[in-house]
């Protein structure tokens, strides 16, 4: 019978194949908990849907991937698996939700944290046996996403792991985790593929624009493509060039209409996108007054050249630090507007 292509798979990933042959060879270590830890858009929740097939799969393939045709998988490929837990913030279920609707307004009022509740809601669902089988893997992404609560909450199940659970945990930003998490888990580190491997994997010229400001995460300049962020980041790229004549405040208040736009808000693009793209431009700068090569906006290394030739890489610094903290408060601001003028008078000073 043909395998059933819902089913995820690393196949299309081939600098995730060398990983993929270690966690599924027969004397691969039976940790209770993988983290796998690496930047955005690389495949770490594509590995773990994979792993997480393959674990309920009742006849594995040579390969290590899910058959696609034991009762198991097909109960997994419609979504209908009791035995499968996948964690994700609830802002991403409301926004699953919203694209099928075509609605964005429940979306906007979900969190984008991981409750302390759904941790809660695991640990029920966790301490009666498997309905199909003892294989029972819960795939948590991202797990940077937990306040201390809910990793408190989640630590006390890596402690006691009920039977059969394996847990799956993906990380983009390993330093937002507590010790006592890491500690329990067997962490895999996964780099993004090499530049020319990454730009073969793409489609259309938009998305290879993305790739070096995604940091050669090819997935999430795939993404970007097809959700039009390209005309955005060149929108970005005009705007900031032209902020001395334009004032940080007036800049500021076109970014917030900017964002509340229909047009931009049906692109997924938001506030913190924003404010990491500012912090990856000034990062450049820092690395062309270290006599270094531009890595996030490459076709503009002429207009970062000139600029960065005349500030003090003290000052540029100062700036990467202030954008990083501000960077750490933009996915849930008090206030969107005072946030980008923060962050835009923070850089005028820079560059004034």
């Amino acid at each position: 019978m043909a395998e059933d292509l819902t089913l995820p798979t690393v196949r299309a990933l081939p600098w995730l194949h060398p990983l993929w042959q270690r966690l599924t060879a027969p004397d691969a270590p039976a940790a209770h908990a993988l983290l796998f830890i690496g930047p955005a858009g690389i495949g770490k929740r594509q590995l773990a849907e994979a792993l997480a097939a393959r674990i309920l799969c009742d006849q594995p393939q040579e390969d290590g991937h899910a058959c696609g045709n034991c009762p198991a998988c097909r109960l997994h490929a419609a979504g209908n698996h009791p035995d499968f837990f996948r964690i994700v913030p609830e802002g991403e279920q409301a926004d699953e939700a919203a694209n099928a609707q075509e609605d964005a307004g429940a979306a906007k009022k979900a969190s984008r944290q991981i409750v302390i509740e759904q941790i809660r809601q695991l640990q029920a669902a966790l301490t009666s046996t498997g309905h199909q089988s003892e294989r029972r893997p819960v795939l948590i992404d991202p797990l940077e996403a937990m306040n201390a609560f809910t990793a408190n909450a989640l630590l006390k199940l890596l402690e006691e792991p009920p039977a059969g659970c394996r847990f799956l945990l993906v990380c983009a930003a390993p330093s937002r985790l507590p010790a006592t998490i890491l500690s329990r888990c067997q962490c895999w580190r996964l780099a993004a593929p090499a530049p020319d491997a990454a730009a073969a994997l793409l489609t259309g010229d938009e998305a290879r624009a993305l790739l070096a400001l995604n940091g050669g995460a090819p997935l999430a300049a795939q993404r970007q493509s097809e959700q039009g962020w390209a005309p955005l980041m060149s929108r970005f790229v005009q705007e900031l060039s032209a902020l001395p004549q334009s004032g940080a405040l007036a800049l500021a208040a076109r970014w917030e209409a900017w964002l509340k736009q229909r047009d931009t808000q049906d692109t997924a693009f938001a506030l913190p996108n924003l404010v990491d793209w500012l912090h990856r431009w000034v990062a450049d700068l820092a690395l062309l007054r270290l006599g270094a090569q531009v890595r996030f906006f490459p076709a503009e290394r002429a207009r970062l050249q000139r600029l960065a030739q005349h500030l003090p890489i003290a000052a540029i610094l100062t700036c990467y630090n202030d954008l990083a903290q501000i960077r750490r408060a933009a996915t849930h601001p008090l206030n969107a507007r005072l946030l980008l003028e923060d962050m835009l008078l923070r850089y005028a000073r820079l560059t004034a």
